[in-house]
Order: C-alpha cells, then sequence, then structure tokens
C-alpha cells in the first residue's frame, strides 16, 4: 500500500465542525473565501450560542467582485544590467581588426583585457593604430579606462574599474601638467 500524504484520515471523534470558533469575526478582505459546504448538522451548543452572540455583517454577493482595475498596478522594473558576478583578467593577442568586437565584448562583460598588440603590429603598423584608437573611443564610450603597458601591450578595463597611473615628479622650476599614461 503506497503511503500518501494527501489523503485524510477519517477518525469518529472529528464530528465536530472543521473551522473553531471565533470570539470576533475577522474583518472580510478582497482574499476572503468561503469554505465549502457542509452537510447540516446539529452544531454543539456552544458554538451556537456563539454564532448568535456574533455581529451580523452582511456577506458580499457572491457574483459581486471587485475589477482587476482598483488593484494597484504591478510596477515592472526596468532591466538594469546587474554587474558581473566575477570579474577575470585575460590576456589575449590582437592578430587582425575583426578581433576588436571580441574583445570589446569581453570588456561589456566586465572583464579586465590585456591585449598584446605584436602580432599585429608585424603585419601593418597602421592597423595597429586605427586599432588602438577604436578602442579607446570604446573605453570613452562605456566609462570604461585603457592604458598603454609597455611597447606591446595595452590594457582595457570596464565602467567598475580604474588603472592607476603613477605621477612622476616635476621637475624643479618647470610647471607642466603631468601626461595621463604611464
Amino acid at each position: 500500500m503506497p503511503f500518501n500524504l494527501f489523503r485524510k484520515k477519517k477518525h469518529p471523534e472529528q464530528e465536530t465542525p472543521a473551522v473553531p470558533p471565533q470570539e470576533e469575526p475577522a474583518q472580510p478582505t478582497e482574499e476572503t473565501v468561503e469554505a465549502p459546504a457542509v452537510p447540516a448538522k446539529e452544531p454543539p451548543q456552544e458554538i451556537a450560542q456563539l454564532i448568535q452572540e456574533a455581529p451580523q455583517e452582511p456577506a458580499p454577493a457572491p457574483t459581486e467582485q471587485k475589477p482587476e482595475a482598483t488593484q494597484p498596478p504591478i510596477e515592472q522594473k526596468t532591466a538594469v544590467p546587474e554587474p558581473p558576478s566575477k570579474t577575470y583578467l585575460k590576456a589575449m593577442p590582437l592578430r587582425e581588426l575583426s578581433d576588436l568586437e571580441g574583445i570589446k565584448t569581453e570588456v561589456k562583460n566586465g572583464n579586465i583585457i590585456i591585449l598584446r598588440v605584436t602580432p599585429l603590429a608585424g603585419k601593418s603598423i597602421e592597423d595597429v593604430k586605427t586599432a588602438v584608437n577604436d578602442l579607446y573611443q570604446f573605453a570613452e564610450s562605456i566609462g570604461g579606462d585603457i592604458a598603454r603597458l609597455g611597447e606591446e601591450r595595452v590594457v582595457i578595463c570596464p565602467k567598475t574599474i580604474r588603472i592607476w597611473r603613477e605621477k612622476s615628479p616635476a621637475p624643479v622650476g618647470k610647471s607642466e601638467p603631468l601626461p595621463a599614461t604611464a
């Protein structure tokens, strides 16, 4: 015989109504659900007396339902991209200009990219300049950061990451602004 959690056992001592008596009736709400009709039995004297003493409120008609328009509208949140749960530091080579889209996607996903430009520089210096200018404009447009790391590498960061730039001390007697890139 299989075990069934949903089957109710009938006990002879459950002859009394399933609803316990209430001293004060609850205020009706929109979510009030009426219990199904139970065959009429003579309630015990205590329950019958409590029912008679309770103040009677008119019950709403069963066909009377409030339209859904009276309920407050559910606020829909606009889709705000959540920050990534983890940020990765990835090293990638730049072999062709077509690699830029993959690099931009990685930065948009919140990853930091260290880009080695030497493979493309071996083919065309003009393509390297074009790629670096494109990545610079991209970093500016998303609020990210970009900087050169030595002669052959560039680091591109998402909006949540800033690159620290060391400022060298100004020579005595000169008050020129310092360059922003390392």
